[in-house]
């Protein structure tokens, strides 16, 4: 029986990566991806449709792509709560719309690019908060990989040299000077109280296109 999962797109050299092996592993993939417009260019977008397009390439499938609006919610987040803690509640916000779309879709779990401590917002503490109170799990098939083995797997599925395309020079810019490594689950739901990242993230799965 195949399973359907929803994966994380971002334009970067993991997260693609992660689809591939979950699709390889027999699973169903469809993929989102956050728009992070106006924090980020039009470029993530258009590297987003170039990944699904090699992804669909090295495995035969479907994967149908939908992009999320995200740039909003980070506008809301950076208002309202610590500057420190914007990655976290991004990347919880990006797994609490990937829920609601498993709901629309049929999806059974999340996929995400993660490889532990690659950067500070993948500790295991940060990992840890940014999944509490979630009801579907989250793979994170790379999560032991370093970063030399991911790029060769990227290699080798034709993502990387996309994923490595220019931004423009405009990488997330809502990214704060100093990001939070050490993340509570009690310190989380503290800054979320500042917000309503639930009705966000619905707002975001609701209004979601098909690319």
């Amino acid at each position: 029986m195949s399973m359907r999962l929803i994966a994380l797109l971002s334009g970067g050299i993991d997260s693609p990566v992660a689809a591939y092996v979950m699709a390889k592993r027999g699973a169903e993939v469809i993929l989102l991806h956050m728009d992070n417009r106006p924090f980020s260019s039009d470029m993530g977008v258009k590297k987003a449709g170039m990944l699904a397009e090699a992804l669909r390439k090295a495995t035969g499938q479907e994967m149908p792509l939908y992009l999320a609006p995200h740039g909003e919610n980070q506008a809301i987040n950076q208002q309202k709560c610590q500057s420190a803690y914007q990655c976290v509640l991004c990347k919880r916000l990006m797994q609490m719309t990937a829920q609601e779309m498993a709901t629309k879709v049929g999806a059974v779990g999340i996929v995400m690019g993660d490889s532990l401590g690659q950067v500070a917002s993948q500790t295991l503490n940060n990992i840890r908060a940014e999944q509490h109170g979630l009801k579907i799990p989250v793979l994170r098939p790379l999560i032991g990989l370093d970063k030399l083995e991911i790029e060769r797997l990227g290699m080798s599925i034709g993502t990387y040299e996309i994923s490595i395309m220019s931004d423009g020079g405009k990488d997330c810019s809502a990214v704060p000077v100093r990001v939070i490594t050490n993340a509570s689950v009690p310190d989380i739901l503290a800054e979320e109280a500042k917000v309503d990242l639930a009705s966000m993230a619905k707002r975001s799965a609701e209004r979601a296109m098909r690319a």
